[in-house]
Protein backbone atom coordinates (compact mmCIF):
# COMPACT_ATOMS: atom_id res chain seq x y z
CA UNK A 1 0.00 0.00 0.00
CA UNK A 2 3.05 2.37 0.86
CA UNK A 3 4.51 1.33 -2.26
CA UNK A 4 1.18 2.51 -4.01
CA UNK A 5 0.86 5.60 -2.52
CA UNK A 6 4.40 6.58 -3.47
CA UNK A 7 3.65 5.68 -6.74
CA UNK A 8 0.11 7.54 -7.18
CA UNK A 9 2.17 10.55 -5.43
CA UNK A 10 5.35 10.49 -7.99
CA UNK A 11 2.66 10.64 -11.55
CA UNK A 12 1.00 13.05 -9.39
CA UNK A 13 4.03 15.20 -9.44
CA UNK A 14 4.96 14.33 -13.12
CA UNK A 15 1.43 15.09 -14.15
CA UNK A 16 1.34 18.78 -12.56
CA UNK A 17 5.11 19.41 -14.10
CA UNK A 18 4.08 18.65 -17.31
CA UNK A 19 1.03 20.75 -17.19
CA UNK A 20 3.27 23.57 -15.53
CA UNK A 21 5.68 23.23 -18.73
CA UNK A 22 2.88 23.08 -21.06
CA UNK A 23 1.28 26.62 -19.90
CA UNK A 24 4.79 28.56 -19.92
CA UNK A 25 5.70 27.03 -23.49
CA UNK A 26 2.13 28.09 -24.58
CA UNK A 27 2.57 31.36 -23.91
CA UNK A 28 3.55 33.43 -26.91
CA UNK A 29 5.28 36.72 -27.28
CA UNK A 30 3.32 39.97 -27.70
CA UNK A 31 3.68 42.97 -29.40
CA UNK A 32 1.15 45.54 -29.30
CA UNK A 33 1.11 48.36 -32.15
CA UNK A 34 -0.98 51.53 -32.46
CA UNK A 35 -1.47 53.60 -36.17
CA UNK A 36 -4.27 55.70 -37.99
CA UNK A 37 -6.43 54.54 -40.20
CA UNK A 38 -5.07 57.19 -42.55
CA UNK A 39 -2.79 57.38 -45.78
CA UNK A 40 0.11 58.88 -43.86
CA UNK A 41 0.55 55.30 -41.87
CA UNK A 42 0.50 53.14 -44.66
CA UNK A 43 3.58 51.16 -43.74
CA UNK A 44 1.25 49.82 -40.82
CA UNK A 45 -1.90 49.23 -43.11
CA UNK A 46 0.07 47.50 -46.17
CA UNK A 47 2.11 45.46 -43.29
CA UNK A 48 -0.49 44.04 -41.42
CA UNK A 49 -2.79 43.61 -44.31
CA UNK A 50 -0.49 41.78 -46.36
CA UNK A 51 0.91 39.69 -43.89
CA UNK A 52 4.48 40.47 -43.93
CA UNK A 53 4.90 41.90 -40.61
CA UNK A 54 3.29 38.88 -39.39
CA UNK A 55 5.59 36.82 -41.56
CA UNK A 56 8.77 38.39 -40.39
CA UNK A 57 8.22 38.10 -36.61
CA UNK A 58 7.18 34.47 -37.21
CA UNK A 59 3.86 32.58 -35.99
CA UNK A 60 5.13 32.37 -32.76
CA UNK A 61 4.65 35.85 -31.75
CA UNK A 62 1.41 37.26 -31.66
CA UNK A 63 0.44 40.96 -32.96
CA UNK A 64 -2.40 42.63 -31.32
CA UNK A 65 -3.26 46.38 -33.57
CA UNK A 66 -4.91 49.41 -31.44
CA UNK A 67 -6.06 52.00 -33.85
CA UNK A 68 -6.68 55.91 -32.88
CA UNK A 69 -7.83 58.83 -34.65
CA UNK A 70 -5.26 61.27 -32.56
CA UNK A 71 -1.46 61.34 -31.50
CA UNK A 72 -2.53 62.52 -27.73
CA UNK A 73 -4.40 59.35 -27.47
CA UNK A 74 -2.38 57.08 -28.82
CA UNK A 75 0.74 58.32 -26.44
CA UNK A 76 -1.56 58.46 -23.57
CA UNK A 77 -1.77 54.55 -24.61
CA UNK A 78 2.13 54.08 -25.17
CA UNK A 79 2.24 55.71 -21.60
CA UNK A 80 -0.16 53.20 -19.94
CA UNK A 81 1.65 50.36 -22.03
CA UNK A 82 -1.31 49.77 -23.78
CA UNK A 83 0.85 49.97 -26.92
CA UNK A 84 4.44 48.83 -27.70
CA UNK A 85 5.18 50.29 -31.28
CA UNK A 86 3.31 52.95 -32.98
CA UNK A 87 2.98 54.92 -35.98
CA UNK A 88 2.55 58.51 -34.86
CA UNK A 89 3.07 62.41 -35.98
CA UNK A 90 6.23 64.45 -34.64
CA UNK A 91 4.41 66.43 -32.36
CA UNK A 92 2.76 64.41 -30.14
CA UNK A 93 6.00 61.99 -29.89
CA UNK A 94 7.93 65.25 -28.98
CA UNK A 95 5.39 65.86 -26.44
CA UNK A 96 4.81 62.48 -25.11
CA UNK A 97 8.51 62.42 -24.70
CA UNK A 98 8.61 65.38 -22.32
CA UNK A 99 5.86 64.25 -20.61
CA UNK A 100 7.65 61.51 -19.86
CA UNK A 101 11.33 63.41 -18.99
CA UNK A 102 12.68 61.44 -22.01
CA UNK A 103 11.88 58.29 -19.96
CA UNK A 104 8.91 56.39 -21.91
CA UNK A 105 9.76 56.36 -25.83
CA UNK A 106 12.12 56.87 -28.68
CA UNK A 107 12.07 57.40 -32.13
CA UNK A 108 12.91 54.28 -34.19
CA UNK A 109 12.64 55.10 -37.90
CA UNK A 110 10.57 57.46 -40.07
CA UNK A 111 7.72 56.45 -41.91
CA UNK A 112 6.21 59.28 -44.08
CA UNK A 113 7.58 62.81 -45.29
CA UNK A 114 5.32 65.37 -47.00
CA UNK A 115 1.47 65.15 -46.93
CA UNK A 116 0.43 68.78 -45.76
CA UNK A 117 -0.89 71.52 -47.61
CA UNK A 118 -2.73 75.23 -47.16
CA UNK A 119 -5.99 74.96 -49.27
CA UNK A 120 -8.21 78.19 -49.33
CA UNK A 121 -11.16 79.43 -50.83
CA UNK A 122 -11.12 80.34 -54.50
CA UNK A 123 -11.25 83.78 -54.14
CA UNK A 124 -8.88 83.58 -51.45
CA UNK A 125 -6.19 82.19 -53.91
CA UNK A 126 -6.69 84.53 -56.46
CA UNK A 127 -5.79 87.80 -54.06
CA UNK A 128 -2.93 85.60 -52.47
CA UNK A 129 -1.84 85.35 -55.98
CA UNK A 130 -2.23 88.89 -56.63
CA UNK A 131 -1.01 90.10 -53.11
CA UNK A 132 0.90 87.35 -51.29
CA UNK A 133 1.05 86.27 -47.67
CA UNK A 134 -0.73 89.69 -46.79
CA UNK A 135 -4.00 87.81 -48.74
CA UNK A 136 -4.10 86.09 -45.34
CA UNK A 137 -4.95 89.15 -42.86
CA UNK A 138 -8.56 88.96 -40.87
CA UNK A 139 -9.03 85.31 -42.58
CA UNK A 140 -10.18 82.04 -40.76
CA UNK A 141 -7.80 79.79 -40.72
CA UNK A 142 -8.40 76.31 -39.93
CA UNK A 143 -6.03 73.45 -38.52
CA UNK A 144 -6.82 70.06 -37.51
CA UNK A 145 -6.28 70.22 -33.76
CA UNK A 146 -4.33 72.84 -31.24
CA UNK A 147 -0.62 71.79 -30.84
CA UNK A 148 -1.16 69.13 -33.32
CA UNK A 149 2.11 69.19 -36.27
CA UNK A 150 -0.16 71.04 -38.67
CA UNK A 151 -1.51 73.99 -36.50
CA UNK A 152 2.32 74.71 -35.03
CA UNK A 153 3.04 74.52 -39.05
CA UNK A 154 0.31 77.26 -39.76
CA UNK A 155 0.65 79.37 -36.54
CA UNK A 156 4.72 79.73 -37.29
CA UNK A 157 3.95 80.50 -40.73
CA UNK A 158 1.58 83.26 -39.84
CA UNK A 159 4.22 84.72 -37.24
CA UNK A 160 6.77 84.57 -39.53
CA UNK A 161 4.64 86.59 -41.75
CA UNK A 162 3.45 89.40 -39.24
CA UNK A 163 0.16 87.78 -40.15
CA UNK A 164 -0.69 85.73 -35.81
CA UNK A 165 -2.35 88.63 -34.29
CA UNK A 166 -4.69 89.23 -37.28
CA UNK A 167 -5.17 85.68 -38.70
CA UNK A 168 -7.72 83.70 -37.24
CA UNK A 169 -6.27 79.89 -36.48
CA UNK A 170 -9.10 77.61 -35.72
CA UNK A 171 -8.34 74.41 -34.35
CA UNK A 172 -11.34 71.66 -35.52
CA UNK A 173 -11.35 67.82 -36.78
CA UNK A 174 -10.98 67.42 -40.11
CA UNK A 175 -14.28 66.00 -41.22
CA UNK A 176 -16.11 69.53 -39.41
CA UNK A 177 -13.24 71.63 -41.74
CA UNK A 178 -14.66 69.70 -44.93
CA UNK A 179 -18.14 70.59 -44.32
CA UNK A 180 -17.46 74.15 -43.06
CA UNK A 181 -15.31 74.85 -46.27
CA UNK A 182 -18.01 73.80 -47.88
CA UNK A 183 -20.18 75.95 -46.38
CA UNK A 184 -17.83 79.07 -46.92
CA UNK A 185 -17.25 79.53 -42.84
CA UNK A 186 -14.07 79.02 -43.06
CA UNK A 187 -11.16 80.77 -45.63
CA UNK A 188 -8.73 78.11 -45.43
CA UNK A 189 -7.43 74.81 -43.74
CA UNK A 190 -3.86 73.88 -43.54
CA UNK A 191 -4.43 70.03 -43.90
CA UNK A 192 -2.64 66.61 -43.47
CA UNK A 193 -3.62 64.57 -46.60
CA UNK A 194 -5.73 62.98 -47.58
CA UNK A 195 -8.25 66.02 -46.16
CA UNK A 196 -6.31 68.83 -48.32
CA UNK A 197 -7.13 66.52 -51.82
CA UNK A 198 -10.71 66.64 -50.38
CA UNK A 199 -10.86 70.19 -49.56
CA UNK A 200 -9.28 70.97 -53.38
CA UNK A 201 -12.02 67.85 -55.05
CA UNK A 202 -15.15 67.80 -52.64
CA UNK A 203 -15.34 71.55 -51.74
CA UNK A 204 -13.64 73.62 -55.02
CA UNK A 205 -10.66 74.55 -52.55
CA UNK A 206 -7.51 75.56 -54.32
CA UNK A 207 -3.88 74.45 -52.64
CA UNK A 208 -1.93 77.83 -52.42
CA UNK A 209 0.81 76.33 -50.21
CA UNK A 210 2.48 72.67 -50.77
CA UNK A 211 4.40 72.68 -46.86
CA UNK A 212 7.16 70.54 -48.74
CA UNK A 213 8.05 73.85 -50.36
CA UNK A 214 8.96 75.65 -46.84
CA UNK A 215 11.26 72.99 -45.95
CA UNK A 216 15.46 71.97 -46.80
CA UNK A 217 15.17 69.28 -50.08
CA UNK A 218 10.96 69.46 -49.82
CA UNK A 219 11.52 66.99 -46.96
CA UNK A 220 10.09 67.11 -43.40
CA UNK A 221 8.54 64.27 -41.22
CA UNK A 222 5.03 63.31 -41.07
CA UNK A 223 4.93 60.13 -39.11
CA UNK A 224 7.49 58.50 -37.22
CA UNK A 225 7.70 54.73 -36.01
CA UNK A 226 7.97 55.47 -32.11
CA UNK A 227 8.75 52.59 -29.41
CA UNK A 228 8.46 51.86 -25.60
CA UNK A 229 11.81 52.49 -24.06
CA UNK A 230 10.45 49.61 -21.90
CA UNK A 231 9.59 47.32 -24.99
CA UNK A 232 12.91 47.69 -26.39
CA UNK A 233 15.27 47.11 -23.50
CA UNK A 234 13.11 43.94 -22.70
CA UNK A 235 12.52 42.73 -26.56
CA UNK A 236 15.31 44.26 -29.01
CA UNK A 237 14.92 41.28 -30.97
CA UNK A 238 11.18 41.54 -31.50
CA UNK A 239 11.57 45.61 -32.32
CA UNK A 240 14.52 44.70 -35.03
CA UNK A 241 11.91 42.23 -36.37
CA UNK A 242 9.41 44.72 -36.70
CA UNK A 243 11.64 47.65 -38.10
CA UNK A 244 13.09 44.67 -40.55
CA UNK A 245 9.58 44.39 -42.05
CA UNK A 246 8.63 48.28 -42.02
CA UNK A 247 11.73 48.72 -44.28
CA UNK A 248 10.72 45.64 -46.38
CA UNK A 249 7.27 46.91 -46.78
CA UNK A 250 8.28 50.53 -47.21
CA UNK A 251 10.51 49.19 -50.37
CA UNK A 252 7.38 47.02 -51.47
CA UNK A 253 5.00 50.14 -51.37
CA UNK A 254 7.56 52.50 -53.59
CA UNK A 255 7.76 49.89 -55.76
CA UNK A 256 4.26 49.27 -56.49
CA UNK A 257 2.47 52.37 -55.82
CA UNK A 258 -1.12 51.44 -57.72
CA UNK A 259 -1.38 48.22 -55.41
CA UNK A 260 -0.40 49.66 -52.38
CA UNK A 261 -2.74 52.76 -52.89
CA UNK A 262 -5.08 50.04 -53.27
CA UNK A 263 -4.46 47.83 -50.53
CA UNK A 264 -3.97 51.32 -48.46
CA UNK A 265 -7.67 52.02 -49.08
CA UNK A 266 -9.02 48.67 -48.80
CA UNK A 267 -7.50 48.52 -45.38
CA UNK A 268 -9.27 52.49 -44.31
CA UNK A 269 -12.23 50.95 -45.74
CA UNK A 270 -12.24 48.25 -42.78
CA UNK A 271 -11.48 50.25 -40.20
CA UNK A 272 -13.91 53.19 -40.75
CA UNK A 273 -16.55 51.57 -43.34
CA UNK A 274 -15.58 54.53 -45.83
CA UNK A 275 -13.24 54.12 -48.69
CA UNK A 276 -11.52 57.14 -50.08
CA UNK A 277 -12.05 58.10 -53.75
CA UNK A 278 -9.86 56.93 -56.14
CA UNK A 279 -8.99 60.55 -57.64
CA UNK A 280 -8.68 61.62 -53.82
CA UNK A 281 -6.19 59.02 -53.19
CA UNK A 282 -4.02 59.28 -56.22
CA UNK A 283 -3.61 63.34 -55.78
CA UNK A 284 -2.68 63.16 -51.88
CA UNK A 285 -0.50 60.17 -52.70
CA UNK A 286 1.39 62.43 -54.91
CA UNK A 287 2.27 65.07 -52.11
CA UNK A 288 3.45 62.08 -49.52
CA UNK A 289 6.56 60.27 -49.73
CA UNK A 290 6.87 57.20 -48.00
CA UNK A 291 9.88 56.96 -46.38
CA UNK A 292 12.23 55.16 -43.40
CA UNK A 293 14.10 58.61 -43.06
CA UNK A 294 13.55 60.10 -39.97
CA UNK A 295 14.28 63.58 -40.96
CA UNK A 296 15.21 63.95 -37.66
CA UNK A 297 16.66 67.81 -38.25
CA UNK A 298 12.96 68.76 -39.17
CA UNK A 299 11.47 67.24 -35.97
CA UNK A 300 14.15 69.17 -34.04
CA UNK A 301 12.95 72.43 -35.70
CA UNK A 302 9.34 71.76 -35.19
CA UNK A 303 9.18 71.37 -31.53
CA UNK A 304 11.28 74.25 -31.56
CA UNK A 305 8.19 75.90 -33.19
CA UNK A 306 6.31 74.69 -30.75
CA UNK A 307 8.11 75.80 -27.88
CA UNK A 308 8.25 79.36 -29.28
CA UNK A 309 4.51 79.11 -28.93
CA UNK A 310 4.07 77.81 -25.95
CA UNK A 311 3.13 74.41 -26.09
CA UNK A 312 5.94 72.31 -24.59
CA UNK A 313 6.06 74.58 -21.06
CA UNK A 314 8.30 76.97 -20.03
CA UNK A 315 11.77 75.00 -20.79
CA UNK A 316 13.24 74.52 -23.85
CA UNK A 317 13.31 71.17 -24.50
CA UNK A 318 16.28 68.89 -24.68
CA UNK A 319 15.59 65.95 -27.29
CA UNK A 320 19.45 64.31 -27.09
CA UNK A 321 17.85 61.29 -26.16
CA UNK A 322 14.56 61.45 -28.52
CA UNK A 323 15.94 59.14 -31.20
CA UNK A 324 17.55 55.69 -31.22
CA UNK A 325 18.44 54.70 -34.95
CA UNK A 326 20.77 51.90 -34.03
CA UNK A 327 18.60 49.61 -35.89
CA UNK A 328 17.58 51.07 -38.22
CA UNK A 329 20.89 51.91 -39.02
CA UNK A 330 21.91 48.69 -39.17
CA UNK A 331 19.08 47.20 -40.92
CA UNK A 332 19.54 49.66 -43.67
CA UNK A 333 22.83 50.12 -43.77
CA UNK A 334 22.54 53.87 -43.68
CA UNK A 335 23.46 56.57 -40.98
CA UNK A 336 20.16 58.02 -40.51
Amino acid sequence: MKKCLIASLLVGVISLTGCGNSTATSEKPTIKVGYFPNITHAQALVGLADGTFQKTLGDNVIIETKTFNAGPEEIEALLAGAIDIGYIGPSPAVNGYIKSNGEALKIISGSASGGAALVVQPELAEAFVKNGVQALAGKKIASPQQGNTQDVALRYYLKQNGLDQSTQVIPIANADQLTMFSQKELDGAWAPEPWAARLIQEASGQLIIDERDLWPDKQFTTTNVIVSTKFLNEQPDLVKQWLTAHVAVTDWINNHPTEAQTTVNNEIEKLTTKKLKDSVLAEAWQRLNITVNPYQASVITMAQHAYDQGYLGEQQPVLDSLYDLTTLNEITGQQY
